[in-house]
């Protein structure tokens, strides 16, 4: 597993030159990382295939565990459009989620070695140590409230979807291992979206449970 070597906050890019060369350093960890397992992937290459200095690097990303939670960001900031963009404009909200997830599945599948060294350092890193690894949790569901066409986000469809993005990663994880096969990986997707997201506040009533889909039990609105 990547060691988060130093307990200290990442530097930010702020101006267009750290802002490029902050892009270089993701865009070489990703190659790399696409190319061999995450434990061979060394700071010191990413620095050299970057072109910027091993110190530029660790003070963008103190650790290993920085640098690829940083590259997820990255990744869900790229795929996000393709994501929640709808094929089927009369899908039902479980239809469009199901849509954008089997899509981000299928692009983490193209890259399986990067993709595991994402999941696996985004699983081992904490929120209070490493601020982006919350990033990944708001942008992601970010995505998927706008592929449900979630204008207003309750408390229980904010609970349904964070549930859903924890089976999400857990079905990912079985599939890039050789637990599950990828179609049984898309079949467990499919169920698991019929299931958590049938109390969504604008699923139809054919598919939404009473209980959940009554606004006394929709909570407070949350902003998107």
């Amino acid at each position: 597993m990547p060691r988060v070597a130093e307990a200290r906050d990442a530097a930010e890019p702020t101006s267009a030159e750290q802002r490029a060369r902050f892009g270089r350093i993701l865009d070489a960890a990703a190659s790399l990382a696409t190319e061999k397992e995450l434990e061979r992937v060394q700071m010191h290459e990413v620095a050299k295939m970057a072109g910027v200095a091993i110190g530029t690097l660790y003070r963008y990303f103190p650790s290993k565990t920085h640098l690829f939670v940083a590259v997820m960001v990255d990744q869900i900031d790229q795929m996000s459009d393709r994501m929640a963009q709808r094929t089927n404009p009369d899908a039902t909200p479980q239809e469009a989620v199901y849509e954008a997830l089997v899509r981000a599945t299928r692009a983490l599948r193209r890259r399986p070695l990067l993709a595991t060294a994402m999941i696996q350092s985004t699983s081992t890193a904490k929120a209070t140590s490493i601020p982006d690894v919350a990033k990944i949790d708001h942008r992601f569901r970010e995505v998927l409230y706008r592929a449900a066409g979630l204008e207003y986000v309750t408390e229980r469809d904010a609970t349904l979807v964070r549930v859903l993005e924890q089976a999400w990663f857990g079905i990912i994880q079985s599939s890039l291992n050789g637990r599950i096969s990828v179609p049984d990986a898309e079949s467990d997707l499919r169920v698991a979206c019929e299931l958590l997201l049938a109390g969504l506040s604008n699923a139809s009533p054919a598919n939404a449970s009473p209980a959940n889909s009554s606004p006394a039990n929709a909570g407070p609105a949350l902003s998107v």
